[in-house]
């Protein structure tokens, strides 16, 4: 299936999860907000949350500073 993450287009395999592709991403052990589509997705959703061919997902990652 093809998806486009944070714009760029990507081939992913079909059943992949949210939680799958920050994953693969590197983003696993970060504070990364996500959303497909313009819907905001809970961590508590991502590992059930399936991604279909045509999704936008954006994924941001979240820095601590002071």
């Amino acid at each position: 299936m093809i998806v486009f993450v944070n714009g760029e287009r990507m081939a992913l395999p079909d059943g992949m999860t949210l939680r799958q592709l920050i994953e693969r991403q590197g983003l696993g052990s970060a504070a990364c907000a996500a959303e497909i589509n313009k819907r905001l997705i809970r961590r508590s959703e991502q590992e059930t949350t399936l991604l279909q061919d045509g999704d936008s997902v954006e994924l941001v990652t979240l820095i601590g500073g002071g």
